[in-house]
């Protein structure tokens, strides 16, 4: 199973990696302390997936280095198609939100997958892309250069929220 987890950390870049992009160090460093660790609470990180914020950096008496506090994201890319929601499921087009119909004895109750809630879900499939930059082939260099090249992620999960304990993670709380 995997979990999206936004960290918030201070990263040292030491004084002869100043010549580099700042971004660069800082993956770099930080993939050094994470990637294929296991953090308390979060469990085994697997590679650093996007930087969502940099601050000042400052250079503390006695030390040559940077220190910068950043929050990053571990992975975006994570679908979960309609068939893998929790059944009976669904699409509410007044509120654009996925809702669970959930049955009980007193009757049905409508859960309501909100964008931007945490989630638990189970890892069904993974995909890998070459982004890898090409140059163009002979027939696109003639062609008009209109259109963009269709954008995909180098990474994709396919999830699976259709099993007990899945799903929003606040349908599973205990009061």
């Amino acid at each position: 199973m995997f979990v999206l987890v936004e960290m918030v950390d201070t990263v040292r870049i030491p004084p002869w990696q100043f010549e580099r992009k700042l971004n660069d160090s800082i993956a770099e460093e930080l993939n050094k302390k994470l990637a294929n660790k296991v953090v308390y609470n979060v469990g085994l990180c697997i590679c650093l997936f996007d930087i969502t914020k940099l601050e000042d950096a400052y250079v503390f008496p006695g030390d040559g280095a940077s220190h910068t506090k950043v929050s990053l994201g571990f992975f975006d890319d994570i679908l979960i198609p309609p068939e893998s929601l929790q059944q009976p499921a669904k699409f509410d087009e007044a509120e654009q939100v996925w809702v669970w119909e959930y049955e009980t004895e007193e009757g049905a109750h409508d859960l309501y997958m909100d964008t931007g809630e945490e989630i638990r879900f189970r890892v069904v499939d993974e995909s890998f892309v070459d982004t890898s930059p090409t140059g163009p082939s002979s027939a696109e260099a003639a062609s008009s250069s209109e259109e963009l090249p269709k954008k995909e992620a180098p990474y994709t999960l396919m999830g699976s929220i259709s099993e007990p304990g899945l799903g929003l993670l606040s349908w599973w709380t205990s009061s």
